[in-house]
């Protein structure tokens, strides 16, 4: 029987297949019971599929992988099959869009034997946002194995849409440094198009199944495993994780995943709901690996005042810096960047100046590195300076007699295990010495700020230095940045590198004042890096830079409120002292009239609203009253903020002070 007649063999089967293939147990629901894994084995091959108030999301799916000693993919026997366990687990983050959160799933292990008796265990978890599972070796063994091909798939049905970032070829792009993640989006395209780079579809990946939606990614990546991505072709809308280049690794190096036994693969994790359920989920920091043990006195969130981002090279320089992190301390934020090339354009002792004048200004310093060795031609320094542990622990500890906060390491080699495990690396040996991280040209985070708190942020994005680069990258920003909150910012913390309020030299900027101001509250970063120089915030109205010197970068909640993809956002977030930020952009060209609610707000909060008016580059600050319903009118490229300060009862001007 070919694959589409075994397709639409399944397809027919669809709601009675557990009774009609060989069952592998009744299927798993989420506690809430609207989320609904079935799994089945077919002729030795195992599928599952998921289900969504009865309506299937996922066709039957393939399921196994091919380890360099054995063979799961096919001639698999069930063996046993678990009870379900309930999962719950609470746990904080430092950065990102919740700081206390709560999982709780139901979870099942199915065991398999194969052909040549080895055993695999599939582990599913079913949460009330989404699904999760999981291969596992549970035989011991200390020889090493590498898993050769993973043939797990998301079959989507052939009506389902789908918004995706190609996978740059590996070696292309400025210097050979792709890739990044760095693409924009393809839209609302049909599932099953072909990826145009050749090399895959990066994560999150995003579809719509009738009135679902499904948010595709992975979480929990060790330093024995790769990072995954979809293959490039998806034929009848079945995508299936692939693995990275032979090229995307330290040369000398695997690429492949590798491990002794017992062992398990990274959670493949797949958000299901309404654009609610999506944005507001926390999937993939709740299945990363707890956070490391480390004394997390020095891990502080805070913006940071850039010069590279819009006078580039040649603003690092003693004097430049020196300027900026006067700036930083005027503006109240708790930090400044110095990028590329400070090591011959300033040098470490000039630098240890700056860093002693910052400490008495109230400002921390980060520093730019290199990451690549010889897997791309970049000659930006410091370079190659972090390669080896005692390379690494001879900088940092340099770095920590300094004074240094943080270090910024830049243009990674790609996803492959070898370079998989330099992150690991870096971030372990950066937690002995106290220094905060933030990766740039890099892969994406998967949820590695739970496991490493100072881990304030990552790139893995068309950031706004794009938008400098040309006018093409420019036109595009509004429709790039209204994709951004419904994928790649979801679940980790993004170095977008928002705000600019006045001028870029050589480019016309297409979204207005309020649309930059909104992106402060929209994208969320452990270290918030503002592009505006110290030139262009002295025309800054002063309610705006009031704004701007207090606005938070870690937030107690995330709601959504209304948007789609590409199309418009927006979101409200809850600060530590109450207060609501609820903010909004309009990614389209054309006028927006935005009408919405805001349930969660208690009392008759006051509210501050900061708007474009319909003329251009002017930006309106009013104060606003709290309404059942907000009605709104947004110029095309526009945006909004709306501070709501908690309303003061009585009781609360009673209440002592602690």
């Amino acid at each position: 029987m070919g694959p589409w007649a075994y397709r639409l063999l399944l397809g027919w089967l669809c709601l009675g297949w557990i009774a009609a293939c060989r069952p592998a147990e009744e299927g798993i629901k989420s506690p809430d019971g609207r989320l609904e894994v079935r799994v089945a084995v077919v002729e030795g091959v195992v599928y599952y599929q998921i289900f969504r108030d009865g309506q299937p999301v996922l066709e039957p799916s393939r399921l196994g992988l091919l380890r360099s000693d054995g063979d799961f993919r096919q001639n698999l026997q069930l063996e046993t099959v678990s009870p379900i366990v309930p999962i719950e687990e609470r746990y904080t983050l430092r950065v990102g869009k919740r700081r206390v959160n709560r999982y709780v799933a139901h979870e099942r292990t199915y065991r398999f034997r194969n052909a040549m008796g080895q055993q695999i265990e599939l582990c599913f978890r079913v949460s009330n946002d989404g699904v999760a599972f999981r291969y596992r070796f549970p035989e011991r063994d200390a020889a090493p194995r590498e898993i050769l091909e993973e043939l797990t798939t998301f079959d989507f049905p052939d009506s389902a849409r789908a918004w995706l970032q190609p996978l740059a070829e590996p070696k292309s792009g400025w210097r050979q440094t792709n890739p990044s993640y760095e693409e924009y989006y393809l839209q609302d395209i049909p599932v099953g198009t072909p990826s145009p780079t050749g090399a895959g579809w990066v994560f999150p990946a995003l579809f719509r199944v009738g009135a679902h939606w499904v948010l595709l990614t992975e979480a929990d990546v060790d330093s024995t495993f790769c990072g995954a991505r979809l293959r490039a072709e998806a034929p009848g809308g079945a995508y299936q994780i692939g693995y990275p280049d032979a090229r995307e690794a330290i040369p000398g190096q695997g690429y492949l995943p590798r491990s002794p036994l017992p062992w398990q693969t990274p959670w493949r994790v797949l958000v299901v709901g309404d654009l609610k359920t999506l944005v507001e989920s926390t999937l993939g920091t709740d299945l990363a690996a707890p956070a490391i043990a480390l004394d997390t006195t020095f891990v502080r969130p805070g913006r940071a005042s850039w010069s590279w981002g819009l006078l580039k090279d040649s603003s690092i320089t003693y004097e430049v810096q020196h300027r900026f992190i006067d700036y930083a301390a005027k503006m109240g934020w708790e930090y400044t960047l110095i990028d590329v090339n400070w090591d011959s354009t300033i040098g470490y002792d000039r630098l240890a100046e700056l860093a002693r004048y910052a400490a008495t200004q109230g400002v921390g310093l980060w520093l730019w590195y290199n990451a690549s060795g010889d897997w791309n031609t970049t000659t930006y320094r410091p370079k190659s300076r972090l390669l080896t542990r005692e390379d690494r622990q001879r900088e940092f500890a340099r770095l920590a007699a300094m004074g240094i906060r943080g270090v910024k390491v830049d243009f990674f080699g790609g996803d492959g295990r070898s370079m998989i495990r330099y992150y690991h690396e870096i971030l372990q040996d950066a937690a002995a010495y106290r220094l905060m991280v933030n990766f740039h040209g890099c892969t994406l985070p998967r949820g590695w700020a739970r496991t490493y708190p100072h881990l304030m942020t990552m790139e893995a994005v068309r950031g706004f230095e794009f938008v400098t680069f040309t006018q093409a990258d420019a036109d595009r920003e509004a429709n790039h940045a209204a994709m951004l909150p419904f994928t790649r910012n979801v679940f980790d913390p993004m170095d977008y590198t928002p705000l600019s309020l006045s001028s870029i030299p050589g480019i016309l900027r297409q979204t207005r004042q309020g649309f930059q101001l909104a992106l402060t509250v929209l994208f969320t970063s452990g270290v918030q890096h503002f592009v505006e120089t110290p030139e262009g915030m002295a025309h800054v109205p002063e309610a705006v830079q009031r704004f701007l010197r207090t606005v938070p970068v870690a937030w107690e909640e995330t709601r959504f409120v209304a948007g789609w993809p590409g199309k418009f956002v927006i979101l409200a977030r809850k600060d530590a002292n109450g207060r609501w930020y609820v903010a909004g952009i309009n990614g389209e060209a054309q006028e927006k009239v935005l009408e919405f609610t805001l349930p969660f707000l208690e009392g008759s909060p006051t509210g501050a609203l900061f708007i474009d008016a319909p003329q251009r580059d002017l930006l309106l600050h009013v104060p606003l009253r709290y309404e059942r319903v907000q009605r709104l009118t947004l110029p095309p490229h526009g945006g909004f903020v709306i501070v709501w300060e908690p309303q003061v009862t009585l009781a609360d001007e009673l209440r002592p002070e602690r």
